[in-house]
This record gives structure tokens, sequence and C-alpha cells, in this order.
């Protein structure tokens, strides 16, 4: 028997909801697509009722485990409005994972077959940031409501088709050739995904996704500048690098809005909140920075791959 085949009422959930983080995450990665996709009344209701409680309670274990994690680091947050927003854009430097080497190598070094590997990958790892923006807005405060309001209507390329940031991503993936599968990515990359999903779709963890999405849009511009540096060097034609490199300029943007008109005006309201965008954020950047080690890990496993990447 499994871990995630274990009932809850057997043992204690948060040493079961970590012990087989591949075989969570691949099964949270299927249940995602199923709980978000619209769907039609189906006699089998009460059996998706009680998966889904089984579910989100994995769900639920794997994110408290990440807070537990995170608890100390996110407690150190100032509550006072400047203070927290100067300890939260220092994440940009000093946050887990910031600086990772891997993104300087897909920009000098890595050949066409890893940049399309690590696209797959991010491709199939991608959880819709439209959809977590739209998930996190719900009965939030009216100013911050408004600010991902916009940029909500920004990810959906303010009502053009063509600007609209999911498709954009999908059309880049389909002129490399890829089809990005579950069951072809690495765990952590599901993880990211899955654990962005479970905090903007649960409304206990709504400050912690706000504050998640948020350092997002703070970190996101150097690492997207870098892939669409090493996809311009692969002589990448300009429909596979349009995502990246829209994401590099506008998400600078993005960053300033989300700290003034969403941070600032949250902990000015309710200073205790603090500490809930910082577990956020840094539940974020620890999943991420746990991706681009299990990538490097792929990347980088032959001797001379290490040596040139060194």
């Amino acid at each position: 028997m499994t871990a995630l085949q274990t009932s809850e009422k057997e043992t204690d959930t948060r040493v079961y909801g970590i012990c087989d983080p591949e075989g969570l995450h691949r099964q949270l990665a299927g249940w995602n697509q199923r709980r978000l996709a619209p769907a039609a009344p189906t006699a089998a209701w009460e059996d998706h009722l009680r998966e889904d409680h089984r579910m989100q309670w994995l769900e639920g274990v794997w994110i408290e485990t990440l807070r537990g994690e995170v608890a100390a680091r996110a407690a150190a947050a100032p509550t006072d409005v400047d203070g927290f927003v100067a300890w939260f854009e220092a994440l940009k430097t000093s946050g887990p994972g910031q600086g990772d080497p891997l993104f300087d190598w897909l920009a000098r070094d890595a050949d066409v077959d890893a940049m399309k590997w690590f696209l797959s990958q991010e491709a199939a790892g991608e959880a819709g940031f439209d959809d977590l923006v739209a998930l996190s807005q719900i009965k939030a405060p009216v100013q911050a409501k408004l600010e991902l309001a916009r940029n909500y209507w920004d990810e959906m390329g303010r009502g053009s088709e063509g600007g609209m940031h999911g498709p954009m991503l999908e059309r880049a993936t389909a002129a490399l050739g890829l089809q990005p599968t579950i069951d072809d990515t690495v765990w952590e990359s599901l993880a990211l995904a899955n654990t962005l999903t479970g905090l903007a779709a649960t409304r206990r963890y709504a400050w912690h996704a706000i504050g998640a999405l948020g350092v997002v849009e703070l970190t996101a511009p150097t690492r997207v500048a870098l892939v669409a540096r090493g996809l311009k060097r692969l002589d990448q034609p300009p429909a596979v690098r349009k995502y990246f490199e829209l994401h590099a300029m506008l998400d600078l943007k993005h960053a300033d809005d989300w700290i003034a008109n969403v941070l600032r005006p949250l902990v000015s309201q309710d200073p205790s909140r603090a500490r809930f965008l910082a577990e956020g954020a840094l539940i974020r950047l620890i999943c991420g920075e746990r991706c681009f080690e299990a990538y490097r890990g792929v990347l980088w496993s032959s001797p001379a791959m290490r040596i040139a990447a060194e």
C-alpha cells in the first residue's frame, strides 16, 4: 500500500503528505485537470466528491508542510507597510532560487534539444496565470481586486485573442513541435503548478495566493529575458520568442503595480496579512528553486555537460 492509498485515519497526515512527493504530484496534476475543467453533470458526482475530499486533504497536507518550511523566515517579515514592501522587494535578489545558473546557461550555452526539453517542462507545469489571478481575486478588497482585474485583462490580451498569454505559450510550444505531458514532466515542475493552484483555489490560502503570484511578477522578468535571449541565439522565430520577450517587459510594470495597489493596501488594512503574503511568496520561490535544481539535474547530467556548465 502506497502513502497515497493510506487512509488519513491510519496515520499522521504530515508524514504521508510528503513521503512520496512524486506520486502525490502526479495524482494532484491529473486531479487538477479534472476539477478545473468545465464539465457536465454526471451520475458519478458522489464518487467525484469523495475523490475531491481525499485530494484536497493531500493538497492541504502538502501546503501545510511548505508553510512549516517557510514559517520562521516569513515571521521575520515586517508588518508595517513600508517595511513589508522593502522585505518583499528584496526577494528579487535574496529569495530562494534567484540567480540560478540554469538561466545564464540557457541564454549562452544550451543547444536546441536542451532548450526544447526545458520549454516542454515549463509548458507542462504551467498552471495558467490568468486563471490563478481570477481565482485569487474572489471577494478581495476593492483596491486589490481592481489591480488583479487589470492584471487579468493584460493576461487576456486586453480582449484580443492573439494577445492572450496562455495561447501565446501554446503557440510557442506547438511551433517547436512539443507535446508536454504529465508523465514526461519532472515532479518538481508539477509541484510548482499544483502548489499555485492549491493556493488560488482554496480560500483559506487567499493571501498566500496573492503573495505567491506577486512574487512571480517580481522575479520572472530576469528569467524570461534570459530564456528569450537563448531562443534568439538559437535562431528561433518570433512566434516562439514572443511570450518570453513580452513577459520580460510587461512583468516589470505588473510587479510595480502589484506592490503599489495590492500588497500595500492589503497590509495597511490588516497588518496580520503580512505573514500570509510572505509565506505565499516564499512557498512559490522554494518550489521554483527545487524545480530549477531538478532541471539542472537532467540537463547537466552528463560529465561533459557538467564541465561545460561549470
